[in-house]
């Protein structure tokens, strides 16, 4: 049997003020005269924000959701370039943590996806360095939290400037730029308007990282609508990690707005996905990517229970028959 766990994205729909990405722009930055209280005002931002994410995962201990995606933007400004003297680590050290040590405890699964900015394949120089220094945040994020950062970052392929073939031996030169470390944090993503399935095998293959499967993206964007075929190739991607399979799941918001997020996961159509990788891997993880994050989650599994082909586990995981 296949153990299936569902995670959701960032802010929970139930939890009151919680939002875990609050933020200040560097013009309101800049309007503070004091620079340094100006500072001491992002990491309370930031503190903030930490904060709320330790209340969104004692609500996701209490809902035995076992797989979780951190906000990206948990430090408003920590890679801007006027601030490069900020050491934004420093003072919220304790509270990443003591938020790594809750994960951990639950045995919460966590991870990053980083925003459409970071672009490894890109044809210009201050991008790919600001798209390496975007990654080295999240990397310090989780060390600080006492994370193994291995496998815990999902990110796009990036531009493909209409030139797949070109775009995709970019990334494979930029890689070289990527430090080992960062690079060992990846996982890549088949995306809905560029890179394919068949695309971003070829450089999981070629590079040796993990593919994350957004099955969503590949029904909107594909070569060859015959995913099944790869599965093995998808699943060799994480023959040398710890952790298990994850892919992504949602659902197009209508027919004609197919590439949007709808806010609940149509529970047929993950089931169309399920059914073909039945049996095939001991256990995924599912991230949902639904407009109405734990919510959805919680629709979903209430629908999940009403079938005669699962074995449910708790609120969030089910084995399939």
């Amino acid at each position: 049997m296949t153990l299936v766990r569902l995670g959701y994205v960032a802010m929970s729909m139930e939890l009151k003020n919680a939002s875990p990405s609050k933020t200040m722009t560097y013009t309101q930055f800049q309007k503070i005269d004091d620079r340094e209280a100006a500072i001491r005002k992002l990491e309370r931002i930031a503190l903030q924000n930490l904060h709320n994410t330790l209340r969104t995962l004692r609500h996701n201990a209490a809902s035995s959701i076992h797989f979780y995606r951190l906000s990206s933007r948990l430090i408003p400004l920590a890679n801007h370039e006027e601030l490069p003297d900020w050491n934004y680590i420093k003072p919220l050290k304790e509270a990443l943590r003591e938020l790594g040590k809750f994960a951990k405890s639950q045995r919460i699964r966590m991870d990053f996806h980083p925003d459409h900015f970071v672009l490894i394949n890109s044809t210009k120089k201050h991008v790919l360095k600001n798209s390496i220094s975007t990654l080295k945040m999240h990397y310090l994020l989780l060390k600080s939290m006492g994370i193994d950062p291995t496998h815990r970052c999902v990110i796009h392929v990036g531009g493909n400037y209409k030139e797949t073939e070109k775009s995709l031996e970019r990334f494979i030169e930029n890689w070289m730029y990527v430090p080992r470390a960062i690079q060992k944090m990846i996982m890549l993503e088949n995306d809905d308007t560029s890179f394919t399935l068949g695309d971003t095998l070829y450089l999981c293959e070629k590079l040796d990282i993990p593919l994350v499967f957004d099955y969503h993206h590949h029904l909107a964007y594909h070569q060859n609508p015959n995913w099944e075929v790869h599965w093995d190739r998808i699943v060799q991607t994480w023959r040398h990690s710890d952790l298990p399979i994850k892919m992504h799941i949602s659902s197009p918001k209508s027919q004609k707005a197919y590439r949007h997020h709808a806010d609940y996961v149509d529970c047929d159509m993950f089931f169309d996905f399920l059914k073909e990788i039945k049996g095939s891997i001991p256990q995924i993880d599912c991230m949902i990517e639904a407009k109405r994050k734990d919510e959805a989650l919680f629709t979903l599994m209430k629908e999940i229970q009403t079938r005669k082909d699962i074995e449910i586990m708790d609120e969030s995981s089910f084995y399939l028959k």
